[in-house]
C-alpha cells in the first residue's frame, strides 16, 4: 500500500530532545519515536506530513484580549522557525539516502502568525505547504474547539478570514482540525480552495469535539476537502474495546467507512498524529508506521473496496495538493 500521512508531531519531539540535550542519536531519518524517514521509505509512505507544533501556553507575555495578539505569540513563532531550521538541517543529513518519501513542512497553530500577514510569506518560502489555523487556545485567526458552546460557534476573526485568503494566494492547504465549528463553516465559507482536516474523526462515532459532525463531513466533502484519520484513541472511541484495548485498528477503519459514508470516498486520508501523544494512547498492534498495513488490513475486513482504499491511503491527499499548491 502506498500511503500519505497528512499529521504526525515528530519533528516536535526531536526539537524537544535537542532543547533537553537528550536522545542525541535520534535524527528525522532514524530514531526511538513512532516515525522516521527510513521505515517510512520501507513501509510505503510516499509522503509524510512534519507539523512544526508549538504550545503557546508555554510562552509568557502579556496578550490583546481583543485581538490575541502579543508578546507570547512572538515566542511560539520564534520555536517555528527553530524547528522549520532543524528541519533542513535533517535534510541535508540525509542527502543521499534515497528513501523515496517525500517530507511535507507544516505549522501547527496559526497563532504564530500574531497579526502579522506576511508571515506567511515567511513560512511558504520556509517550505511550509499547510498551516493548522489553531490549537488549544483562542488566536489571532479564531477559536479553538471546544466543549463550550459559545466557543465552539464562534467563527474566524477577521484577520482570519485574511490568511485564509493569503494562504488561498499563496498555495498553503487550510487545515481547520482544532478549529471551532464557527470557524469550520467560514473556511468553508471564505477558501477558493478545498480545505483539510489534517487529523480529525468522526463526531458520531466518538462524541470528542475535536472530530468532525455529520453536518461538517458532508460539506468537506462537497468542498473537495479531506479529512484525515486520527489514530489517538480518545477520538476512536470513547470507551474501551472488548479486547480491554482503548482502541484497535478496526475502530480506524470504523470511522473510515462512516466518514466515505457521510462525505464521500474522495474525502477520507490519513492523518496519523503519530508522536503526538503517548504510545499507550495508540490502537491495538499500531505502534509505528511500520504498522500501516494493519491499518490496510482493518479497511479491507470493513468492506472497504480497494479502489477506496487507495484514494484513502493516497489519492485523496494527491488530489488536494494538485488542487491547491501553486508549484
Amino acid at each position: 500500500m502506498e500511503w500519505i500521512d497528512m499529521h504526525c508531531d515528530t519533528l516536535w519531539c526531536l526539537a524537544e530532545y535537542r532543547k533537553k540535550g537528550t536522545a542525541a542519536s535520534d535524527s528525522l531519518y532514524r530514531n526511538h519515536l513512532c516515525v522516521d524517514v527510513e521505515r517510512l521509505g520501507k513501509a510505503g509512505c510516499a509522503a509524510q506530513f512534519f507539523a512544526c507544533f508549538v504550545n503557546a501556553g508555554d510562552h509568557p507575555g502579556e496578550e490583546d484580549p481583543k485581538t490575541r495578539t502579543g508578546r507570547r505569540w512572538d515566542g511560539a513563532y520564534r520555536d517555528v522557525l527553530g524547528m522549520l531550521r532543524l528541519a533542513r538541517e535533517e535534510e541535508k543529513r540525509m542527502a543521499g539516502a534515497d528513501s523515496g518519501v517525500r517530507c511535507v513542512l507544516t505549522v501547527e497553530e496559526g497563532g504564530v502568525l500574531n497579526g502579522e500577514i506576511s508571515r506567511l510569506d515567511v513560512l511558504y518560502r520556509m517550505g511550509v505547504r499547510l498551516l493548522t489555523l489553531t490549537w488549544n487556545y483562542e488566536n489571532c485567526i479564531g477559536s479553538p474547539n471546544s466543549r463550550d458552546r459559545t466557543v465552539m460557534e464562534r467563527g474566524l476573526r477577521g484577520f482570519g478570514i485574511e490568511a485564509v485568503s493569503r494562504m488561498n494566494d499563496l498555495g498553503i492547504i487550510i487545515d481547520v482540525s482544532h478549529l471551532s465549528d464557527g470557524g469550520f463553516r467560514d473556511c468553508i465559507r471564505y477558501s477558493r480552495y478545498p480545505v483539510a482536516a489534517s487529523h480529525s474523526n468522526a463526531r458520531s462515532l466518538c462524541a470528542h469535539p475535536r472530530n468532525l459532525s455529520d453536518e461538517m463531513l458532508r460539506a468537506l466533502g462537497e468542498q473537495g476537502g479531506v479529512a484525515g484519520l486520527n489514530f489517538y484513541a480518545a477520538f476512536l472511541r470513547e470507551t474501551k474495546s472488548p479486547s480491554g484495548a482503548w482502541a484497535s485498528p478496526d475502530d480506524i477503519a470504523e470511522h473510515a467507512a462512516w466518514m466515505v459514508r457521510k462525505a464521500g470516498e474522495d474525502a477520507v486520508a490519513f492523518g496519523t498524529d503519530f508522536d503526538g501523544f503517548e504510545r499507550e494512547a495508540l490502537p491495538e498492534g499500531i505502534r509505528g508506521v511500520q504498522d500501516m498495513e494493519r491499518v490496510a488490513d482493518a479497511l479491507r475486513r470493513k468492506g472497504i473496496t480497494a479502489r477506496q482504499i487507495d484514494k484513502i491511503a493516497s489519492g485523496n491527499v494527491k488530489r488536494l495538493i494538485h488542487d491547491v499548491w501553486k508549484k
